[in-house]
């Protein structure tokens, strides 16, 4: 069995930390820095690290990587099309590892970034910036169009699949959530549960895409009423979905 909780790091990152019980090794995704991990490791001795996940190579996600594979060792996959520190493993689209017993596939999702890439194991899914709560990430390096691919890619797993992002973004992405659809209920209705979740200091994480695709605008294109908004913000009819996520995404960035 293995079990998935978070390391807070920075102001609103989560390391999610992986524990294979049967064999007392665990893994960490996207450590941005080190310390939470260790002070982890050292409070649990009888856990060994022995697995390094990353999604792309912004320092938020890699901070750490360098110090954790010095200390403890641990093998470290990530995109083969970005420069990750200490990688060992160079992972491209459709390629399958397996961690902790677990098969995990390869999902290459530019958009956030040209290499980026996320991890799916049946029910799960590790994928970095580039799907958030109710939102999804900037679009530093690539384009509109690259990253409706790759959110239309990730929409099409599971309803089921749990989604663990990397930022606890979901209250003020679903305040633009509510202003592109002010009359989707399940929009309000998440918006009181995360009011409730943050107000009691705890985590929104992980998603779910069922919910994601009732909840964020990035994940509703094809929705007449996203649609409407997204051609009233940037004054055109945007006829693809990828123009209509160029609308609100470009919106988003100055929300």
């Amino acid at each position: 069995m293995i079990q998935i909780s978070a390391l807070p790091a920075f102001t609103d990152n989560y390391i999610w930390l992986l524990q294979d019980h049967r064999s007392h090794r665990c893994a960490v995704v996207d450590p941005g820095d080190a310390a939470p991990v260790l002070a982890w490791l050292k409070q649990h001795p009888e856990w060994a690290l022995s697995d390094i996940l990353i999604t792309h190579h912004h320092h938020d996600h890699v901070g750490g990587v360098e110090q954790l594979k010095s200390v403890c060792g641990a093998t470290v996959y990530g995109p083969a099309n970005e420069k990750i520190p200490a990688r060992d493993v160079a992972l491209r689209d459709n390629d399958r590892i397996t961690v902790l017993g677990w098969d995990f596939d390869v999902l290459a999702v530019p958009g956030h970034t040209l290499g980026h890439i996320a991890f799916y194991h049946h029910g799960l899914l590790f994928c970095g910036d580039t799907l958030f709560a109710a939102g999804c990430g900037r679009l530093f390096e690539g384009t509109p169009e690259q990253m409706h691919t790759s959110l239309e890619r990730l929409a099409a797993l599971p309803d089921d699949t749990l989604v663990y992002c990397t930022h606890e973004y979901t209250q003020s992405n679903l305040r633009f959530a509510q202003a592109v659809e002010p009359t989707n209920a399940d929009i309000a209705e998440r918006v009181e549960k995360v009011r409730q979740l943050r107000a009691n200091g705890k985590m929104t994480l992980p998603s779910t895409l069922a919910l994601e695709k009732l909840t964020n605008p990035f994940l509703r294109t094809a929705e007449t009423s996203v649609k409407e908004k997204a051609d009233e913000r940037n004054g055109r009819d945007n006829r693809s979905g990828s123009e209509v996520f160029a609308s609100l995404r470009s919106w988003k960035d100055t929300f």
